[in-house]
C-alpha cells in the first residue's frame, strides 16, 4: 500500500513537470517579449506603471499583460487592444510583427501619429486593424493588400492621404472604414456584396462611385465633391469629352499620281537623309564642347535672373576650401592644394563622395563637385555654407563642417540613419564627404529663404500672416515629433534648431535642415551644461535641447522678435512681460493688426513656455507638442470656417 502510494505521488509529480515544460515551450519567447516591450516603449504611454505587464520579467500570456490575449491551446499572443489610453508615440510595426500569430491589433483613440511601416505586413495573420482616432499621416502602406486574412480595416479620422488601398484580393474583408482623412484618387472597386459596413466621407475624393450594389446609402460618402454617381445626390458623372470623329477623305486620282511616284524616289531620299545625318553628327561631335558651354550658360543665365546674387563664372568650390585653410586637405587626396584643372586632366581621381538619395546626382564625382562654381552663403560657428552650381543648372547648399569632434566612423553612421528616416519636410543629406580633416555635406538648395529671412526680412515676396505662423509651428512640431521618435534609440537629436534653419521649398513649405550635424550645441544647451556640471550632455538632454529651441522658434513667430544670445534676450523678455500681466504686449503688432485670434495665441504662447520651462525634466516631449498645436490649428480652422 505504501508502494503503491509513493508510485502515485511520482505519477503527478512527472506530469506536473511535463505541463509545466509543454507551457513554458509554447509561451512567447524571449525574443517575441523584447520586441513587445520596444513595441510599447515607442507607444510612449503617458504613465507606464499604469499599463500593468509588458516588462521583460513577465509572460505576456501566463501574467496577464493589459489588453493581451493568448490562444489557449499554445500560448501564443492572439490579440492586442489598447483603446483610449491616450498614448502619444508612434507604431512599431517592426517590433509589434515579431509577434507573428497576432491575429487581433486595436489602438482606437489614442494620439498616435506618424507614418505606418511597410513591415505591418510580417503580421500576415492580421484580421482586424483598427487604428481610428489617432494622428496617423502619409500614405497607408502598399503592403496593405498583401494582408490576406482581413476582415477589419478600420482607419478614420486620421491624417491619412493618398490613394485608397486596393484591396480586390483580399476577399475575407466585410468592413472598411477611412472617413475624415484626406485620401484622394478614386474609390477602388471592392466586392461589397461581403460587406458590413464601409465609409470614405469626408475625403478629398473624386472620380466614380463603384456599384454598391444598393447596400450603403449617401452618408457613406458625403464629404467628396468630386465624387460622382449613385447613391450621391450628384448621382450622373459627366460624360466622357466629345471626340470629333476624322474626316472622310475622298481619293483623289491625282494625289494617288503622286504617291506612287514619291515612293519611286524613296530610295534616293532615304540615301541623301542618312548622308545630312551624318554631317550632323561630324559637326556636332567637333563642337560638343561649345555646345555644352551654351547650354550651361543658357541655364547659368536663368538662375542668375532667379538669384541676382549668385555670380557664375566665379571660384569653384575647391578655390574657396583652399583659400579658407584647406590645403592639408587636398594634398591628403592626391591632388595639388589649389586643386588646378591641370590635376584633373592628368588622370587624379578622388574618392569618397558618398552619395545617399538624389537621382539628380547620380554619377557625381568629387571632383565634379570640388571644381563646380561656388560662393558663400555665411559663416557660422560650427561651419561654413555654400551655394553650388553643378552641370546643367542643378543647385546645392554645401555645408562644411569645422571643430566637430567626432570620429569618421561616427560621421558615417549618422549621415547614414538620417538618410533613411526619410519625412517630407526634414531635408536628408544628398550626398557627404567624409575625412579625418575635413567633413562636408550637400542638400538640396531651396531658393525661397529661411523662416528668419521671412520673419525679419522681405524675401521672395512672401509674409507671413497668423494662419501661416500657425501653420509653420504644427509642421516643425510634427516633422521634429517624428524624427525624434525615429531616432530617439540612437541618440541623434537636431542639435542646431533655429529660425535660419528652418527654409522654405517652392511650394512654401517648410523644410528642417541640418538635422543632427551638431551634438549638444543648442539654444538651452548652457541651462542643461549647468545643470550636468559638464559640457557633454546625455542624449536625452539633446533632445530636450531640441524642444527648448523649438519654444524660442515659437516665440519668434508670437513676438516678431530677433533672438539675440542664443535665445535667452527673448526668453527673459518675454517672461518679464508676462510677469507684469502685459501678456498682451507680448504679441507682434502685425498679428493683432490683422485680426489674429488673441485667445489662440494665448494658448500658443503658453506651449512656447512648456518648451522653455529651466527644468529639462519639465518641458513636453515633441510629441505631446505636435498634438497640442494641431488642436489649436484645428480649432482655428473651424473658427474660420465658421466666420465666413
Amino acid at each position: 500500500m505504501q508502494k503503491m502510494s509513493l508510485n502515485l505521488v511520482w505519477f503527478w509529480t512527472v506530469l506536473t513537470f511535463l505541463f509545466l515544460f509543454l507551457l513554458m515551450t509554447n509561451s512567447e519567447s524571449e525574443h517575441v517579449r523584447q520586441a513587445l516591450v520596444t513595441f510599447m516603449h515607442k507607444l510612449e504611454p503617458p504613465h507606464q506603471n499604469s499599463i500593468s505587464g509588458w516588462n521583460l520579467t513577465s509572460d505576456p500570456c501566463t501574467h496577464n499583460w493589459h489588453g493581451v490575449t493568448c490562444y489557449t491551446s499554445n500560448q501564443y499572443i492572439k490579440s492586442i487592444v489598447l483603446e483610449n489610453l491616450n498614448f502619444t508615440g508612434v507604431l512599431d510595426a517592426t517590433s509589434l510583427c515579431i509577434a507573428s500569430n497576432l491575429q487581433f491589433l486595436s489602438l482606437n483613440n489614442n494620439y498616435l501619429h506618424g507614418f505606418m511601416s511597410e513591415d505591418i505586413r510580417n503580421c500576415k495573420f492580421l484580421t482586424h486593424l483598427l487604428l481610428s482616432g489617432n494622428k496617423f499621416f502619409g500614405n497607408l502602406p502598399l503592403a496593405i493588400p498583401q494582408l490576406r486574412n482581413l476582415k477589419r480595416l478600420h482607419v478614420s479620422d486620421n491624417h491619412f492621404t493618398g490613394n485608397l488601398p486596393n484591396m480586390v484580393n483580399v476577399t475575407s474583408l466585410i468592413s472598411f472604414l477611412a472617413q475624415n482623412n484626406a485620401f484622394t484618387g478614386q474609390i477602388p472597386d471592392f466586392d461589397f456584396s461581403n460587406f458590413e459596413a464601409f465609409n470614405v466621407s469626408n475625403n478629398n475624393l473624386r472620380g466614380p462611385i463603384p456599384d454598391v450594389e444598393g447596400i450603403f446609402k449617401a452618408n457613406s460618402f458625403y464629404g467628396n465633391p468630386n465624387l460622382c454617381g449613385k447613391p450621391i445626390s450628384n448621382s450622373s458623372c459627366p460624360p466622357p469629352p466629345f471626340r470629333r470623329p476624322p474626316p472622310i477623305v475622298k481619293k483623289d486620282r491625282n494625289k494617288n499620281a503622286f504617291i506612287d511616284d514619291l515612293l519611286i524616289y524613296s530610295g534616293y531620299i532615304a540615301l541623301g537623309l542618312i548622308f545630312i545625318i551624318f554631317l550632323i553628327f561630324k559637326l556636332l561631335k567637333k563642337c560638343k564642347t561649345k555646345d555644352k558651354e551654351k547650354v550651361l550658360n543658357h541655364v547659368e543665365k536663368k538662375e542668375m535672373s532667379q538669384d541676382p546674387s549668385f555670380v557664375v563664372g566665379g571660384e569653384k568650390l575647391s578655390e574657396i576650401l583652399n583659400s579658407n585653410g584647406s590645403k592639408s586637405w587636398f594634398n591628403g587626396l592626391g591632388i595639388k592644394s589649389e586643386y588646378s584643372m591641370t590635376s584633373m586632366e592628368s588622370g587624379v581621381t578622388t574618392s569618397g563622395l558618398v552619395l545617399l538619395s538624389s537621382r539628380k546626382l547620380r554619377g557625381l564625382q568629387f571632383e565634379d563637385l570640388l571644381s563646380a562654381p561656388a560662393e558663400l552663403i555665411r559663416r557660422g560657428k560650427h561651419g561654413s555654407l555654400y551655394k553650388v552650381m553643378l552641370d546643367y543648372g542643378v543647385l546645392l547648399a554645401v555645408k562644411r563642417i569645422k571643430d566637430w569632434g567626432i570620429s569618421k566612423h561616427e560621421f558615417e553612421r549618422r549621415m547614414n540613419l538620417i538618410a533613411q528616416v526619410k519625412h517630407p519636410l526634414v531635408m536628408s543629406p544628398v550626398a557627404y564627404y567624409c575625412s579625418q580633416q575635413e567633413k562636408l555635406l550637400a542638400y538640396e538648395y531651396l531658393p525661397n529663404g529661411s523662416l528668419f529671412m521671412l520673419l525679419y526680412g522681405s524675401h521672395s515676396g512672401h509674409s507671413l500672416d497668423w494662419r501661416s505662423r500657425l501653420d509653420v509651428a504644427v509642421k516643425i512640431a510634427e516633422s521634429l515629433a517624428y524624427m525624434h521618435a525615429e531616432l530617439g534609440d540612437s541618440g541623434i537629436a537636431h542639435g542646431n534648431l533655429k529660425s535660419s534653419n528652418i527654409l522654405f521649398d517652392k511650394n512654401m513649405n517648410p523644410q528642417i535642415s541640418e538635422y543632427g550635424l551638431m551634438m549638444a550645441e543648442n539654444r538651452g544647451v548652457i541651462s542643461h551644461r549647468k545643470s550636468l556640471g559638464n559640457r557633454n550632455m546625455s542624449p536625452a538632454a539633446t533632445f530636450r535641447a531640441d524642444i527648448y529651441a523649438f519654444g524660442v522658434i515659437l516665440l519668434e513667430l508670437l513676438t516678431g522678435k530677433v533672438v539675440k544670445n542664443d535665445g535667452f534676450d527673448l526668453v527673459k523678455w518675454v517672461n518679464s512681460v508676462i510677469s507684469e500681466e502685459w501678456t498682451a504686449e507680448v504679441f507682434d503688432r502685425s498679428l493683432i493688426s490683422q485680426g489674429a485670434s488673441e485667445e489662440r495665441m494665448v494658448n500658443l504662447l503658453q506651449v512656447a513656455l512648456k518648451c522653455i520651462n529651466p527644468s529639462p525634466n519639465d518641458r513636453l516631449s515633441m510629441s505631446q507638442v505636435a498634438v497640442i498645436t494641431n488642436a489649436l490649428k484645428d480649432e482655428d480652422d473651424k473658427s474660420i470656417s465658421f466666420d465666413t
